[in-house]
Parts: C-alpha cells; sequence; structure tokens
C-alpha cells in the first residue's frame, strides 16, 4: 500500500471512531480526535449559519466541539444512519441519514455529508455538515 492509502486508511479509522463513539455516547473520546485547531462549520458564507440552525453554527476547538454535542444531546434524534464512507489522504466524507423530532412536534429527516480534513497528526482539524438548508431552515422555524 502506498503512503496516500495508508494515510486515507488511517483517516478513515480516525473518523470511523467518531460514529463509533457517538453511538455509545462517548463524546470524551471523540474530543480526543480533535485538533486544537479545529473550525467546526467553518464556512465563508453559509445561508443554514445566516439563518441562524443552531448545529451550524461555528466552533473552535476542543471546547467548541463539546459545545456542539452538548447540542446534539439535547436533540431528540429518532433515527440516525452511516450509510457510507469515502476516503482520501486529507479528508473523509461520511453520508448520513437523520430523523429528528422537532419540540414544536414536527421533525425532519435529511440525507447528510459530513466532511471531516485532518492534520498530519491524524487529528481533526476541521468539519462540515452538507445538508438541506431550506428543509432544515423550516424544521427550526426559522424561515
Amino acid at each position: 500500500m502506498s503512503t496516500t492509502e495508508d494515510r486515507a486508511a488511517a483517516n478513515l479509522a480516525v473518523v470511523g471512531g467518531v460514529y463509533e463513539a457517538f453511538g455509545r455516547g462517548d463524546i470524551d473520546f471523540i474530543l480526543g480526535l480533535i485538533a486544537d485547531d479545529c473550525e467546526w462549520e467553518s464556512w465563508l458564507d453559509n445561508h443554514g449559519q445566516k439563518a441562524g440552525i443552531p448545529p451550524m453554527k461555528p466552533r473552535h476547538g476542543r471546547a467548541g466541539v463539546a459545545d456542539f454535542f452538548a447540542y446534539v444531546a439535547t436533540m431528540q434524534i429518532q433515527d440516525f444512519q452511516v450509510l457510507d464512507m469515502l476516503a482520501s489522504d486529507r479528508q473523509v466524507v461520511v453520508e448520513v441519514q437523520i430523523s429528528i423530532a422537532m419540540p414544536d412536534g414536527g421533525g425532519v429527516t435529511d440525507e447528510e455529508l459530513h466532511l471531516y480534513s485532518l492534520n498530519d497528526e491524524g487529528r481533526i482539524n476541521r468539519m462540515r455538515h452538507y445538508v438541506d438548508t431550506a428543509k432544515q431552515i423550516r424544521a427550526y422555524g426559522l424561515g
């Protein structure tokens, strides 16, 4: 295997570990995979952020990622499935399906892509959710 393939496999294992830990509620394990300079939801121009979708708020470092997962813990997630994962020597893309019950009695089911970038030490230094922002804005009652 080449160095690029080795790195892709290692990155896939790191990000796969995020979802395994999430499944068992082990947020401390996830935080151990986060780089000090991590940019969580780092966007130049994002409609979901402009509308105020709570989980898409920009966050920084381990404390910011901990804040993200604290918010997620308040969500009523009805279903969460990892459908596929793709990796390169720099990034991992995870395709998921999620269903959330909203506090107003409504709900939203969305297919998302989660894009992770990893640094040379194999730590996550950026994460972005790619979602149907129009659907999310409606579900959160923001538009």
